[in-house]
């Protein structure tokens, strides 16, 4: 063998070890990063929640609407959105879901029909937000969801108070997560959409909002 193939040889060797290693230290750092975002989780709702000028609901996830009509009957906000409804579902049928007073939804619950993700949501929001001239919201969501939908309405509507309101399902186990397969998929899935979603969102927010 010549020994310009000795080397180049050489040399691809060392690129392929160089390659493994780089792949396995972004390995550690997503493991290690995904076991962070697991561990800092809210476990529960905050007890006391300040007012604000509206409530937001997404839609996607047991709990979030109930949780949202109480802060609405509460006096927290002043409207609700629910943002992501699907086309077809009934006036009625979102009455029903959600529970809470009648009279308070007939007057001050608004329905969302356009997002279809959680971008959609942050738009619709955004939409919503400016036409009622409110400064401050408070956002309901699943714990899980929360760090990506609050960097996606940060995105959306920048200066605007956000104050999330996480809330937790009894399905998901946040304690012991890598016991449950379930509940290991679905924060790993919802990491990797947060990842995602701060490499495009942050370079559109204010340093003080990160």
């Amino acid at each position: 063998m010549a020994a310009g193939d000795i080397e180049r040889e050489g040399l691809g060797q060392r690129l392929g070890r160089l390659l493994a290693s780089l792949v396995g230290l972004l390995a550690l750092a997503y493991i290690a990063g995904f076991v962070i975002f697991a561990a800092e989780l809210d476990r529960r709702p905050p007890d006391d929640v300040p007012v604000a000028d509206g409530i937001v609901a997404l839609t996607g996830g047991e709990g979030r609407l109930n949780e949202a009509m109480k802060l609405l009957d509460d006096g927290k906000g002043a409207r609700l959105l629910i943002t992501g409804v699907h086309p077809e579902v009934k006036l009625a049928a979102i009455r029903s879901a959600v529970g809470g007073s009648t009279a308070k939804f007939d007057c001050c619950v608004d329905i969302g029909r356009q997002a279809e993700n959680t971008i959609g949501n942050a738009n619709e929001t955004a939409e919503w937000v400016r036409a009622h001239h409110y400064r401050s919201i408070i956002l309901v969501t699943s714990t899980y969801h929360m760090p990506r939908a609050t960097l996606e309405l940060r995105r959306a509507m920048p200066g605007v108070s956000i104050t999330p309101f996480p809330v937790v399902q009894d399905t998901l186990h946040l304690d012991g997560w890598w016991d449950f397969p379930g509940t290991t998929k679905l924060l790993a899935s919802e990491y990797s959409k947060y990842l995602l979603t701060l490499i495009h969102a942050r370079p559109l927010l204010r340093p003080e909002t990160l």
